[in-house]
């Protein structure tokens, strides 16, 4: 029996922007049979919102969470029953800063297909728009939660993106978005540059890189925004 395919769903960074997925991700949702999702309640409502007939109950759901052995396993498994399944996160693209990575390693490993597809991803869209290094560029996730610990971490990769010319990339949970912001203008250099990006596709974004000198004229309250932030030391 020839192996199901895995797709890659890509969903939505803001509710308000569904232009940004393109229309040839609904031929892919039609083509699955099983979806493996980071949170089935909203990857329901998105994939309602792009194909309103779709017969929620008539296919299978099973969530991802950390990708857990036996979810793996049930993963390949269904896979080689012949059934196509699509991996979809909680925002942006599967498989990137994303727990469905492990399922896509995976099916790598079982040597089926993996079809990734186009949408919206923050990473990409505010190193795009932040006017920094595309060339050389790191994404560390999130740093520590400890205040001491995130400006040591901040001072490290500092000296790395002044070392390598390399933009560093990280986020915050939400609600501690202004420490963060005070933590890295704290532990930085005045011209090393530092780029906010708030609500990425949605009607309220902000996309601002300015040197930590002069974001400590005015640090932005950002507090429970979604927002994603670039370090390059250096600056001009």
């Amino acid at each position: 029996m020839q192996p199901g395919q895995v797709y890659l769903i890509p969903t939505l960074l803001h509710e308000s922007a569904p232009e940004t997925i393109p229309a040839y991700i609904l031929n892919a949702v039609k083509d699955c049979q099983v979806f493996f999702v980071e949170n089935e309640k909203t990857a329901r409502r998105f994939l309602k919102s792009i194909w309103k007939e779709m017969v929620i109950d008539n296919y299978q759901w099973f969530a991802i969470h950390k990708a857990e052995e036996q979810v793996r396993k049930t993963f390949i498994d269904t896979l080689r029953s012949g059934k196509n399944a699509g991996i979809i996160s909680e925002a942006g693209c599967p498989g990137v800063a994303d727990p469905g990575q492990l399922l896509v390693e995976a099916a790598q490993s079982a040597n089926i297909k993996v079809r990734p597809l186009v949408g919206p991803n923050s990473i990409l869209l505010a190193l795009m728009a932040s006017g920094m290094n595309g060339q050389c560029f790191q994404f560390h996730g999130y740093l520590p939660i400890d205040a001491i610990e995130r400006r040591q971490k901040l001072k490290e990769l500092e000296s790395q993106s002044h070392k390598q010319q390399c933009t560093q990339i990280f986020i915050e949970t939400p609600y501690r978005n202004n420490q963060l912001i005070k933590d890295t203008l704290q532990a930085c250099r005045d011209t090393t540059q530092f780029c906010i990006a708030v609500d990425i596709t949605a009607p309220s974004e902000e996309i601002r890189s300015r040197s930590i000198k002069e974001w400590k004229l005015q640090a932005p309250d950002i507090h429970k925004r979604l927002a994603i932030f670039l370090l390059q030391a250096g600056g001009k």
